[in-house]
């Protein structure tokens, strides 16, 4: 007699948690705390914060180079004329201001 092999119910239910297990692993290396949207996300925020820092440090050598023409050392009267109109708002008696 020859009897069809039919797989039990115990191999349905492994190769279903096999499954399930491979479904939760992918979705967490896609979409987790560490997956792979995060890592994209993280590579963006480095980017901008890279492109802040290089604004912020042109800034820093500006006034950098501001405060070096006003030292003692060095001293700009043109850069000193100018802050002092800034600052104070005169003018010389020969200048016309046009609003």
């Amino acid at each position: 007699m020859s009897r069809s092999h039919r797989p039990g119910l115990g191999a349905f239910v492994f190769f279903m948690v096999a499954f399930m297990l491979g479904v939760y692993f992918t979705f967490a290396a896609v979409q987790g705390d560490y997956g792979l949207f995060r890592r994209v996300e993280i590579a963006a925020e480095r980017d901008a914060l890279s492109r802040d820092l290089a604004k912020l440090e042109a800034e820093i050598a500006e006034m950098e180079n501001l405060t070096r023409r006003l030292s003692d050392t060095y001293l700009d009267l043109d850069l000193l004329d100018q802050q002092a109109r800034s600052v104070l708002g005169m003018i010389r008696t020969d200048e016309i201001v046009i609003r």
